[in-house]
This record gives structure tokens, sequence and C-alpha cells, in this order.
């Protein structure tokens, strides 16, 4: 099959010929049709998770059909339309047993802990604990972009911050998991800002329902998100990952406020530097969140079967998987308002 090969940390990612895989006892095989291209590739590729082993092939957001059942399996077969979390559980542990796989100490992640899907096929682990069916009107593309932005801030929302109607919520990136925010914040009733550097990216944070946008930069951010929030927002989401949006998240809440921290932090220095002081005084709430589990995709997909959220209007472009090969290395660095989908029959 072919798929994007990565030879070692920062390499050039090439699309090559290499072996199909083949199904885990307890997994499948599933023939991509549609796969995300994620900050969280970007930083595989750059050697910021210490999981990845190289050779590698990334990609971790994707939907597609089952080619190949393992005999082990009892609730797939071929042909079934599927996607699947971005955190794989085990399926037999104490979190996974409690519909808490994302958090599972044994998990498996696509383009990570194996390879993943940038390419034509991909195997996945424990399928009867993983997958998800795609409901007839859920098209791959579409699927594909829930898979970790937007499963991702959907759990941010709703089981972590617990986002009431009517609550500020201020969002820090405005790119694939930031903009997922913005619309599903929207849904439940919050007021919204988002924040970011680039124009276009704010533009579609707009028509996404944004009550307020920021531009960074272009002034004193958490004190401009006080002034608009009357106070401070009740919630903050960082969907970057750097020690300035983190840092300036915190800064913007009001006392006894929640911060979620998504957008994954490289360290500096050993680890990055964030204003305790404020979290202490103020008995602010950190939570991280790590992706959402495959049992509590069912109330996030019948909201998008019914069209009370449209994921697919985040799709900004879908390309090949030589452009995807292009696009990976300065992934970090690119001008985008939205989520990049590869299709790997191009």
């Amino acid at each position: 099959m072919r798929a994007v090969m990565i030879d070692v940390v920062g390499s050039p990612p090439e699309v090559r010929e290499v072996p199909a895989p083949t199904a885990p006892p307890a997994g499948v095989v599933v023939e991509v049709r549609a796969t995300g291209v994620c900050r969280s590739d970007w930083h595989a590729w750059a050697g910021h998770d210490d999981d990845v082993t190289f050779p590698h092939v990334p990609g971790h957001e994707l939907a597609g059909v089952v080619v190949e059942v393992g005999p082990e399996v009892r609730r797939w077969q071929v042909g079934d339309r599927v996607t699947v979390p971005f955190v794989c559980g085990c399926g037999t542990c104490e979190w996974c047993l409690a519909g808490d796989a994302q958090v599972c100490p044994r998990q498996q992640q696509p383009g990570f802990t194996h390879c993943g899907s940038f390419a034509e096929r991909v195997a996945l682990h424990a399928a009867d604990t993983n997958l998800v069916a795609l409901p007839d009107g859920v098209d791959f593309v579409t699927a594909a972009s829930l898979g970790c932005r937007f499963a991702t801030a959907y759990r941010a929302l709703v089981a972590r911050a617990r986002v009431a109607e009517g609550e500020w919520v201020t969002v820090y990136g405005a790119g694939g998991v930031g903009l997922s925010t913005v619309m599903i914040a929207r849904a439940l009733g919050a007021r919204v800002v988002a924040v970011d550097r680039n124009p276009e990216a704010l533009a579609a944070a707009s028509r996404l329902g944004a009550d307020h946008v920021i531009q960074a930069g272009s002034a004193d951010v958490p004190a401009a998100v006080v002034e608009i929030t009357g106070g401070g927002s009740h919630v903050t989401v960082d969907a970057v990952g750097s020690e300035q949006t983190c840092a300036d998240a915190i800064l913007s809440l009001r006392r006894r406020g929640r911060h979620v921290q998504v957008g994954l932090l490289p360290p500096v220095d050993g680890h990055p530097r964030v204003p305790m002081s404020r979290v202490i005084g103020w008995e602010l709430d950190l939570l991280g969140s790590h992706g959402m589990a495959a049992v509590d995709y069912p109330g996030m997909m019948d909201l998008v079967e019914r069209d009370v959220l449209r994921p697919g209007l985040l799709v900004e472009r879908t390309v090949g998987l030589a452009e995807a090969a292009t696009l990976l290395p300065r992934f970090d660095s690119a001008v985008v308002a939205g989520v990049t989908v590869v299709d790997p029959t191009r």
C-alpha cells in the first residue's frame, strides 16, 4: 500500500510503497477514506512524543471501511463504516471498564504508538472497545474531522469544564481544535471570545459564532478578555499549546474560573512556566483533556446527525498523500483557518 513514511525525527516525509498491515487478534484493518492533518502529527514528526518509534507513518484522525477482522472481534465485520478516537483503550483495565479509555495506561494511538492513517490502510487495536459506527448521514470527511480535534473540544467543554448556558468561554487558537471549541460552545449556549494571530482564522471563528475576536499581539489579550467579559471568562481553553497561550488563558479567567489545557505543551527548560500564584489565589481549576472515549461518541454523533453541530464546516481543503507529506513539516507555522483532510485514494 501507499503511505507517508518518516525515517527519523524531523526528516522529510515521503510517500512510499510499504507492506499493508494485518489485523491484530482483537482488532481490525480499516481502509482509510479520509484522515485529518493535525498539529499533534507535527509534534510527532518534530520528536516531541516519546511513544513514536521511527521509521513511522503519522495520522490519527480517520474514517473508513473495515476490510479485515481479527478472530477475537465480536461487534464488527468487513464492510462496516467506522471512525475511531485517537486514544484507543485496551478494553480490559479499570479505566476502560469505567468508560474512561482516553486515559487507559495501556492505550494505543494510531500515528503515535503504531503506524497511523496517512496511508491506504491502518490497523486498529481492541476494536470492540474503540470503533465507532458511522451513521448513514455522516460522510467520511466529516467523520475524520471529528476524530481528534472536534471530539477533544466536545469533551473538554461538556465533560471537563461543564460549560453552562450564558457563561463566557475564551478560546486561544482558532485552528481545528479552537474552531471546534467555538462551534460547540455556541451550541451549548455560551458566549465566546476567540484569540488568534491569524486574521483569516479569526474571520472563520466569527462565522462559526464567536461573539468577539482578538488578534494576538495587537493588545494585552488577557486585559481585553477581562474587559469584554466583565471581569474575566468563566472558562478558557488553550487550543494552541504554548507557554504564552497557556499563561494568557489562565490570566483571562475570572475568580474560580476553569481552564482546560488541550494543546500539547513541549517542555521549556524542563517544564512550561504557569502563573500558579493566580491559580492558587483565585482558586482556579486547571483541567487536562485528552480526547474522548468511544462510549461517549453517541451524544456528539447525534448532534452531528441532527445538524446541531456541523463539523464539516471546519474542513478547509482535501489533499492527497503527497501534499500531506509536503504540508506536515511546516504545519506548525502554516496559516490555516480550518481542518485539512487527506484522501489517500488521490
